[in-house]
């Protein structure tokens, strides 16, 4: 699914921090944003996953410029995952009915299964307040297994990798081809050599997008 960005600014009360944005991503591309924290990348991404409405400009997702619309088309694995509360399969389907072989394809997808399988309660282990009783790259495994489970044909990944470990960087990795492969892809990262795969890649500087 294409996604088209014009002309599209916004602020922070008197902080601009993108200005003038225009970007076109054809269905099946893969398009990385490369800057130092702070720059806009990852309020770039919460216009894309209709987080945010645009103050100035349009943010277009297969032709759908509402947010609400957009939301349905997007899947987001964000730099600090957001867990909620809960067991981990309810933390993947977020209250949406999926069947046990959808959830299992995810969790195997996203390398899942066999730290799940080993756990006394399995797919129902809860993963405490902001997944406190989970590492960092099992909680991003679960935010991946999640976005693989909706299987939306848009996906944003903001800092995805920023939860890797010398035990965890193969397995999130791998989850992450899996979540992306035939997908639409707008990647952000500070770290150059994360966004390699990608077709096109630009820098976010001064609220501009430029070529990297």
């Amino acid at each position: 699914m294409s996604i088209h960005i014009i002309n599209l600014s916004f602020a922070y009360g008197d902080n601009q921090v993108l200005r003038d944005i225009n970007l076109n991503v054809e269905t099946g591309e893969k398009i990385g944003i490369i800057g130092v924290s702070g720059c806009g990348k990852s309020t770039l991404l919460k216009l894309l996953a209709g987080l945010y409405s645009p103050q100035n400009g349009i943010v277009e997702v297969h032709g759908m410029c509402k947010p609400e619309n957009i939301r349905k088309l997007v899947s987001m694995v964000m730099q600090n995952t957001m867990l909620f509360p809960a067991s981990i399969k309810e933390n993947i389907t977020c209250g949406h009915p999926m069947s046990d072989e959808v959830i299992k394809q995810a969790c195997d997808a996203a390398q899942l299964s066999d730290w799940i399988a080993a756990l006394p309660d399995k797919m129902d282990t809860f993963v405490g307040e902001r997944g406190g009783k989970v590492s960092g790259g099992q909680a991003q495994r679960i935010a991946i297994a999640r976005a693989i489970a909706k299987d939306a044909p848009v996906v944003l990944l903001d800092e995805a990798t920023s939860a890797l470990d010398g035990d965890t960087s193969h397995a999130v990795l791998s989850a992450l081809d899996n979540l992306t492969r035939g997908k639409t892809v707008v990647s952000v990262s500070h770290r150059p050599e994360i966004l390699a795969g990608c077709n096109r890649i630009y820098r976010l500087e001064g609220g501009q997008l430029h070529n990297a």
